[in-house]
């Protein structure tokens, strides 16, 4: 086995031609320089270097060995740094659990971002609905959790968590092709008061929403079917099942009929969410750093 430490003396009297200035270089006596390159070639078998006069060269034996020296010496100063960059927290493994909506619009892009700007920040990203990922992350799972305002999630000054806003988005009533109010312009909850709903399963936030919106106008909905893939709940609304209220990014290529709310639309408020004291460390930082820059191009394209 060839210690890399002498690979460095090889180099050292490639580079600097004598032992003397060899072992200044390397902070060796001469005679240090001198039992390093004998272990040397005791090791490898062979003659790797020529004397002439004070003056050193290497054999070709020696050359073949140096371009090896180069390689093993980069790789060993390579892994040295990853060691120091994950000391220092700039480097390392971010976990990111995000509703998929989400994660289309501002986790993809981010981890796109890092990878040009920070490609030692590997960012992995967990599938989890919103009411989901809180505790994930109160438990110590994931590192990141990108979710949205409900009923029961944390206040503001939860003193848990650290929370950067996102982006808000308005939510959309989805009708069948031929419902009575498909042909206007926008439509009312109100309006809907004695249709079937389908909507998400409890627990989804996105129900909450939908309750909210439906109180507000004064009743509760009857909901005959559920499913948390808004795909599924546009494909039961095409089908005639019923009406559903539906975030609006959730509703490209959908069959039904998707019509804005008459007045203020109900909206979900999505967040960044880390526990409180991990927001100081670097690899989480730059996480949330680049959601942020992902919400901002987001919300202005």
């Amino acid at each position: 086995m060839i210690d890399p430490r002498r690979l460095k003396v090889l180099r050292a009297l490639a580079d600097h031609g004598t032992v003397t200035s060899a072992g200044h270089a390397l902070h060796l006596t001469p005679s240090a320089v001198s039992q390093q390159l004998a272990a040397l070639e005791a090791e490898t078998g062979q003659e790797l270097l020529r004397r002439k006069g004070r003056r050193v060269s290497l054999t070709p034996a020696g050359e073949l060995l140096l371009g090896h020296a180069n390689a093993v010496l980069a790789e060993l100063e390579r892994a040295e740094a990853s060691l120091a960059g994950y000391s220092a927290g700039t480097a390392g493994r971010v976990e990111v659990a995000s509703f998929a909506s989400a994660i289309t619009l501002v986790v993809a892009p981010a981890v796109a971002a890092l990878r040009r700007t920070a490609p030692d920040v590997t960012v992995l990203v967990r599938d989890a609905e919103g009411h989901a990922s809180l505790p994930m992350l109160l438990d110590g799972e994931i590192d990141v959790a990108v979710t949205m305002e409900y009923r029961s999630s944390p206040r503001a000054d939860d003193q848990r968590l650290a929370m950067d806003p996102l982006y808000a988005e308005p939510f959309d009533l989805v009708l069948p092709p031929d419902h009575r109010l498909a042909a206007l312009a926008e439509v009312d909850v109100r309006d809907l008061v004695d249709d079937d709903w389908v909507a998400p399963l409890p627990g989804n936030p996105c129900r909450d929403i939908a309750l909210l919106a439906c109180e507000n106008a004064g009743f509760q909905p009857r909901i005959r079917h559920t499913s948390d893939d808004f795909r599924a709940v546009a494909a039961l609304v095409a089908a005639g099942a019923g009406v559903a209220l539906v975030p609006r990014t959730a509703l490209r290529d959908a069959r039904a009929v998707v019509r804005p709310v008459a007045g203020q639309s109900p909206t979900r408020r999505v967040f960044a969410a880390v526990r409180q004291g991990s927001e100081r460390h670097p690899l989480v930082g730059a996480v949330r750093q680049a959601l942020r820059e992902a919400a901002d191009a987001h919300r202005e394209s």
